[in-house]
């Protein structure tokens, strides 16, 4: 018999899970605590449960964990965390420290379906969705070590193309009896599964941030080839009908490309796309790596264009790179390949 894995389950479906076994639906909330809060990896450790109790969940449950096969750290003290799966796939986590919080960037699958242009972990096909226990499991593992204030859907994979596992995810991550992260503090990023992106809104409240990066669809769509079944009217309708909690806005993400995207008319045009949208802008200095013949803006160049947006109202930050010697940056994250695994050297 195949034993469930708890992690998996929200906290209604564990006291579902629970009352199946006969016992009262409370006892999940003491689990959950368990789980999430005093990182508990055994049912020994339930002293509040009877030893009946644990024995009967010992028989048909179990309590999965990811441990750090590597960790490598940046001249800016950038970690990223290189976890290896049951089935041997390996995804990596990127926790980028500050000074007053940590921010957590965390995968939600193996590889990447989207094979945008600009990024490299596009290049590494898609092997499968994540299971909820192994995205909250990366949360887990670093929060042992660090204390945790963000947490971004970022790292490997389109969030929104593991819908089911990523929104179960959240309520874990959310959970007063679980994770306990502020809303505020959860942000999911999207290269714009549009039916996918008006299902969150409705299953979740959550910080949105959308992988915008050109200002026309022929760009996009060469960029992006998701623009091509979702362009950028629909994409930006979809904004437009999140449902964002007071004062919150969505974050739109540009990649700075030179010669592709960074000129003055397409800061023009970014601020007329937006202009109803309440909204932020963050550049992105492109993360430039061998194989791909983009190349970052000047620097130049980048401060025009944000000069231009915030003569224009646009809240706009323009991103420092973080951990691009270990390949840790936006865009950059895949292990080094050898006989069909990541490894590192």
């Amino acid at each position: 018999m195949n034993k469930a894995d708890l992690k998996n389950y929200t906290l209604d479906e564990l006291e579902s899970f629970i009352a199946g076994c006969g016992k009262e639906r409370y006892r999940a909330k003491q689990i959950f605590k368990w789980l999430y809060q005093k990182d508990a990896v055994n049912f020994g450790e339930m002293t509040n449960l009877s030893r009946e109790f644990r024995n009967q969940l010992e028989e048909s449950a179990g309590i999965s964990s990811l441990v750090p096969e590597t960790v490598e750290v940046s001249r800016d003290g950038t970690r990223k965390y290189l976890f290896r799966l049951a089935d041997n796939n390996a995804i990596e986590s990127v926790l980028i420290p500050e000074e007053d919080r940590s921010t957590l960037c965390i995968s939600s699958q193996v590889g990447c379906a989207m094979a945008c242009e600009f990024c490299l972990t596009g290049t590494f096909r898609l092997a499968r969705n994540l299971t909820t226990a192994e995205i909250v499991n990366q949360v887990c593992a670093v929060k042992k070590e660090v204390e945790l204030r963000n947490i971004v859907f970022m790292g490997m994979g389109e969030p929104l193309a593991n819908l089911d596992n990523v929104v179960r995810a959240l309520r874990i991550i959310t959970a007063p009896d679980g994770l306990q992260f502020s809303t505020r503090r959860v942000t999911v990023s999207t290269a714009g599964l549009v039916p996918e992106l008006d299902m969150l809104g409705k299953a979740v409240t959550v910080n949105l941030a959308v992988s915008l990066n050109a200002t026309t669809d022929g760009v996009r769509s060469r960029l992006m080839p998701i623009n091509r079944k979702y362009p950028l009217r629909v994409l930006l309708d979809a904004c437009r009908r999140f449902p964002l909690p007071a004062r919150r806005m969505i974050t739109f993400e540009y990649v700075m490309i030179s010669g592709v995207n960074d000129t003055l008319e397409d800061a023009k045009r970014l601020v007329r796309l937006i202009s109803n949208i309440p909204s932020k802008v963050n550049l992105i200095p492109f993360n430039e790596h061998e194989g791909c013949s983009l190349r970052k803006s000047d620097q130049d160049t980048i401060d025009l264009f944000h000069r231009y947006l915030l003569d224009k109202h646009v809240t706009v930050i323009t991103r420092a790179s973080r951990g691009d010697d270990i390949s840790a940056a936006c865009g950059q994250l895949r292990g080094k390949m050898e006989s069909g695994h990541q490894v590192y050297n």
